[in-house]
C-alpha cells in the first residue's frame, strides 16, 4: 500500500548518511515513475501523490545511485524506512520551481503542475521523499510517502500505440551509457520523414561539441516519434494555437521565446518508449525559441538560424545544470538567483569568497579575481539591440493577432532575424578584442544580473549566440555528469 504524508512546512529534511549499496541487493532492473502534483505560489508549496507506475528497465547507472552534484531546487531521495540508509537520490528543477519566481506567483496566484521522478524499482518498501533547497542551501522536506513495490496500486503502464522509436546513436548497455530520448513535437504523420532528417542532423551536431565528441561511445540516443494533429506548436502571443502531441508552446511564463510544455504525463508516456537519462523535445518550427530545466527536459526549434546554438545551449541547462550566463535580455523571472546567496549552478558565482572560487583550479595563472573586462562597451551594444528586438517582436505579435497579410508579417520576421545576426557578429567582434580572451577568471555579469554574479570566461555558448564551445568550466561540469551516468 502507498501511504501519503505531506510533511509540515517547518520540517527539516533529515541528513541521511550516504552508504554504499549494491544495486542488485536493493533494486530490480525496472523503473518506477512517481507522478505528483506540485501546487503553490512564491511563498507556499504543497506536493501530493498522483500515482506510481512501473515502466521498463532502469536506464540509469547501477553504480552511482546518489546525487553528488548539489544542483537543483529539489532533491528526491529513496531511503530504507527502518535503517534510514540512503539508497538513491537525485537533484532536479521543475516547472513549478520556475513559476514561483514570477510576478504572478509573488502576487499569490496558486498554480498546479504535474511532475515525475524516476527511481529504480526497490525490492522492498522504501521511503520516497522530496526536499526543497532553501536560500542558505539547506534542504527542507515537503513531501514523503512509503512505496511498496508489491502494491496493487502500482500499475504496469502499457505503452501507447502508434509510436516509432529510431536508434540514432548506440554506445552500449543503457546502464553504462548516457541515454537521451529526443521526442518529436509538432510533426504530423506526413512529416515523419522530416523528423528523421532533423534527428540525424542534430545528433551529428551533438557529437561535434565537446565534451560529447570525445565521449561519443558513452551515449545512446533514440528519436521517439508520435504524430501531432497539426504542424508546429502554439504561439499564444501571436494568436496561434495548435493541437500537438506534447502541448508545447511559446510564451511560457510570459517570455515570448521560452518553449515549455505543462503536459508532463504526455511527455513521460512518450518518453517511456525508450530508455532515458535525459529528454529533449525537438519542435517543428522555424521560430527562434527553446528552454531547458535541469533533469526535466530541454526544448529547441528545428529550423531557425540559431537552432544549433539553442539545441546545445538548452541541453547544457537540462543535462548539466548549467546556468544562463547572459544578463541583458529580458526573462520571466524575478530574482531567479537571490542576492547574497551562492548559486548552486557550477558555472556562475556570487563571488562571496574570492579565495574559494568554485572553479579556482581552472583559473588562468595571473588572472585577477574578479576579472576586469570591457563590460560598458558590451552593455551598450547588446542593450540597444535588446530594446529594438523587443519592440519588433511586439509589432510582429500585434500584426499576427490582427490578421495582417502574410507578406507583411514575414518581412518583419526577416528583419528580426537579420538584426539578430548582425548583433551576434558585433558581439563576437567586440569580445574578440578583449585582453582576457581565452582566460578563466570571474567576469561580472551572469545569471540575468548585470552586477553581483560572475561567469568563468569572457564568452561561452551559455553566454552568447553562435557556433562556439562551452567554456572550460562548463565542459568540466558536463563531463562530471557523463562520467556519473555512464560509469
Amino acid at each position: 500500500m502507498i501511504h501519503l504524508a505531506v510533511l509540515a512546512a517547518a520540517l527539516v529534511a533529515p541528513l541521511t548518511p550516504v552508504q554504499p549499496v549494491a544495486f542488485a541487493d536493493v533494486f530490480t532492473d525496472a523503473t518506477l515513475r512517481v507522478d505528483t502534483y506540485h501546487t503553490g505560489n512564491a511563498s507556499e508549496e504543497v506536493v501530493t501523490l498522483d500515482r506510481v507506475l512501473r515502466q521498463g528497465s532502469w536506464a540509469g547507472s547501477e553504480r552511482h545511485l546518489t546525487d553528488t552534484f548539489g544542483v537543483g531546487r529539489y532533491l528526491a531521495t529513496v531511503t530504507d524506512p527502518v535503517s534510514g540508509v540512503l539508497l538513491f537520490s537525485k537533484g532536479y528543477d521543475s516547472y513549478f520551481g520556475e513559476y514561483r519566481t514570477t510576478a504572478a506567483a509573488e502576487k499569490g496566484a496558486r498554480r498546479t503542475f504535474s511532475e515525475s521522478v524516476l527511481i529504480p524499482c526497490p525490492k522492498k518498501p522504501v521511503r520516497f521523499a522530496i526536499a526543497v533547497r532553501q536560500r542558505d542551501g539547506s534542504l527542507r522536506e515537503i513531501f514523503a510517502t512509503e512505496i511498496d513495490p508489491a502494491s496493487t496500486a502500482i500499475a504496469d503502464a502499457p505503452l501507447d500505440a502508434g509510436v516509432t522509436v529510431i536508434e540514432a546513436a548506440h554506445g552500449g548497455d543503457p546502464h553504462h551509457a548516457v541515454d537521451i530520448a529526443i521526442l518529436a513535437e509538432g510533426y504530423t504523420a506526413a512529416e515523419e520523414k522530416k523528423f528523421r532528417a532533423d534527428l540525424a542532423r542534430f545528433v551529428k551536431l551533438f557529437f561535434t561539441q565537446e565534451p560529447y565528441a570525445s565521449h561519443k561511445g558513452k551515449f545512446n540516443i533514440h528519436g521517439v516519434f508520435a504524430p501531432s494533429q497539426e504542424s508546429g506548436i502554439s504561439e499564444p502571443s501571436w494568436g496561434v494555437h495548435r493541437n500537438t502531441a506534447l502541448g508545447a508552446t511559446f510564451d511560457s511564463l510570459g517570455s515570448e521565446r521560452y518553449v515549455l510544455t505543462e503536459e508532463n504525463r504526455r511527455v513521460r508516456d512518450l518518453a517511456a518508449h525508450a530508455p532515458y537519462d535525459a529528454l529533449m523535445i525537438m519542435v517543428n518550427s522555424a521560430r527562434y525559441g527553446g528552454g531547458g530545466i535541469y533533469n526535466l527536459y530541454c526544448t529547441f526549434t528545428a529550423d531557425n538560424q540559431w537552432s544549433s546554438y539553442v539545441f546545445l545551449h538548452e541541453f547544457g541547462h537540462s543535462f548539466g545544470g548549467l546556468a544562463d550566463e547572459y544578463y541583458t535580455s529580458s526573462v520571466a523571472y524575478n530574482e531567479f538567483y537571490p542576492k547574497g546567496v551562492e548559486p548552486d549552478s557550477p558555472n556562475i558565482t556570487a563571488l562571496l569568497d574570492p579565495a574559494r572560487l568554485k572553479w579556482r583550479s581552472l583559473v588562468t595563472p595571473g588572472t585577477p579575481i574578479p576579472t576586469p573586462w570591457e563590460k560598458a562597451g558590451f552593455d551598450a551594444i547588446d542593450t540597444a539591440y535588446q530594446k529594438v528586438r523587443e519592440e519588433l517582436n511586439a509589432k510582429i505579435a500585434a500584426a499576427k493577432r490582427a490578421g495582417a497579410p502574410r507578406a507583411e508579417v514575414e518581412k518583419m520576421q526577416d528583419e528580426s532575424e537579420r538584426l539578430s545576426r548582425e548583433n551576434a557578429a558585433k558581439v563576437d567582434a567586440y569580445l574578440a578584442t578583449s585582453r582576457f580572451v581565452g582566460q578563466v577568471g570571474a567576469f561580472e555579469g551572469a545569471g540575468y544580473a548585470s552586477t553581483g554574479l560572475y561567469r568563468p570566461m569572457l564568452d561561452c555558448i551559455m553566454f552568447s549566440k553562435g557556433a562556439k564551445p562551452f567554456c572550460k568550466v562548463c565542459q568540466q561540469a558536463l563531463l562530471r555528469v557523463i562520467e556519473h551516468d555512464a560509469d
